[in-house]
Parts: structure tokens; sequence; C-alpha cells
């Protein structure tokens, strides 16, 4: 058996996790005989920069708390990756020590759906979607050596994609739900019959449509004159504004809402972290 753990690079450097369980690593009634961690590491944690995640130069440097091995190696290049990751299984084989692969990769999209790299990291992201994909790099590669057809590696790609869509239409069908019983058994007797909480009683906290569409609106301006702001961020603020008008909201002029009700009755909201200083929320 051997074990191998992924990380992201932000997780495995900020995580106490991380640098607890490399110290149960050696212990004798504790130890796995050396785990292989994988690094993926994009140089980005959601939005924050390595610079302001981390106080060492590279995200594993924490695994050299037990000494262990760490191989820096550019995911652009999947033979080195093969070649090195060899290396750390037959290192962990060796020896039960754990070992450590930092793929320095990088992240094509944003963290998910909703973020928008170019926000907040716009010089990164322009020397990204100037960087050829990994794929079409070997691909080029291994045909250009005359490893590959273009017509095998199309081929390959065509069988890949149908496995993902078989495999997504089937997730469809599966409309059984097994609601297992433990969920509702340790609540005897905590609801009434009309399914309301016995022991709570919450007072309204409901505001007038006039004062939520007064924040719907402010939320949708910029206060400042003559103020150059992000062609993307306005398309959001014209969103917001048409949704306040048509008396609708997303999550996050529902945010907007609850901190401008509790602003206006003069109780003081403090947002903090970083992912607030740089816009991401």
């Amino acid at each position: 058996v051997m074990s191998i753990l992924l990380h992201g690079d932000a997780a495995f450097a900020g995580q106490g996790v991380v640098y607890e369980t490399f110290h149960l690593s050696d212990l004798p009634s504790y130890t796995t005989n050396g785990t292989i961690h994988v690094v993926v590491n994009n140089q980005i944690g959601f939005t924050t920069d390595p610079r302001m995640a981390r106080s060492s130069p590279y995200p594993t440097d924490v695994a050299r708390v037990v000494n262990a091995p760490i191989f820096h190696v550019n995911a652009d290049d999947p033979e080195a990756v093969m070649y090195v990751c060899s290396v750390a299984a037959e290192w962990r084989n060796t020896f039960n020590k754990d070992v450590v692969v930092d793929l320095v990769c990088y992240r094509r999209r944003g963290h998910n759906e909703m973020d928008e790299p170019m926000f907040t990291q716009p010089l990164m992201y322009k020397q990204i979607h100037k960087q050829v994909p990994v794929l079409k790099k070997y691909a080029d590669k291994l045909i250009a050596d005359g490893t590959v057809t273009l017509q095998e590696f199309e081929e390959e790609i065509a069988k890949y994609d149908r496995i993902c869509e078989e495999a997504y239409t089937r997730s469809k069908d599966n409309k059984i739900l097994h609601i297992k019983h433990w969920l509702d058994s340790p609540w005897p007797g905590f609801f009434n019959g009309d399914g309301e909480p016995k022991s709570m009683s919450c007072p309204p906290t409901g505001i007038s449509e006039e004062l939520l569409t007064h924040i719907g609106s402010v939320a949708s301006s910029v206060p400042v004159e003559d103020f150059k702001i992000h062609s993307g961020l306005s398309r959001i603020l014209k969103a917001r504004l048409e949704m306040t008008k048509n008396r609708l909201v997303d999550w996050a002029l529902a945010e907007y809402m609850a901190f401008g009700s509790v602003l206006k009755e003069g109780i003081h909201v403090r947002l903090s972290g970083q992912d607030v200083e740089r816009g991401t929320f």
C-alpha cells in the first residue's frame, strides 16, 4: 500500500494539519511508512499571492522539518514529472520516508465559476493567457517526433471526452435519494407538529421594500466622481441596478442588503481579510 496525498500550494503552506501530520509521519505508532505528497503548485491560493500567504520561498518548505526530499518540477514537462514521480516512489519504497513532489504550474481560469482573476491578478493572467496549454504543447512535440500521429491523438481525445460525457449522462439517471434514518434520529421531540423548532423564537427581521431599493441602488453606484472603474466591474454594477429595479436578488446583492440594513440601524460592520481588500467579495 502506498499513501499519496494531493495538496494545493497555499494549503500545503497554510494548513496546520500538513505540518502536524509530518510530525506524526515517523512516530512508531502512527507511521504510514512514508507518504508521497504531490503539491499542485499553481502559485495562487484563491486570490492570494504567495508573498501574502507565507513567509518562506517555497510552499513545500514545511516538509524540511522531517528532512523529506522535495522535488520541484516544471508541470509543463510531463516526462520530467513522470521521472520525478518514479524517483519519489522508489525513495518511499526504499527508505519508508515521506517525499514531496512540487508540480510548478499555473491555473488557467479562476478559483471557481464566479472568480474573474483579471480583476485581482491582471499582470499574472496576461502572462497565463499567452501560455500554450500543456496538452497541446506535449501533443505537438509527440507528433513532431513521430511518436504518435495527429489522428491517433484526436482519437484519444475523443475517447476520453466520450467517457466523461457518458458518465455525465448516467449521473442524471440516478434519481433515488436514500436519506439515512440517522439524520433524523437524534432529534426526537425537537420540532413541533408544524415543523417549527420548539425552543427557538425569532423576532421579525423584515425591512421595507423602499429601504431595500435604496440599499440596492447605493450598492450599484460608484461613490467617487471621475473614478475610472474596470469595465468588467461596471457591467456587474449595471446588472445589480437592473436586478434592484426588477425586484430580484442574487447572493452578492442579498449580502449587500443584509450589511446595508444593519448599517442603516447604526451598527458598525467590519469586513476583514485579504480577499475583501482585493475586492474578491
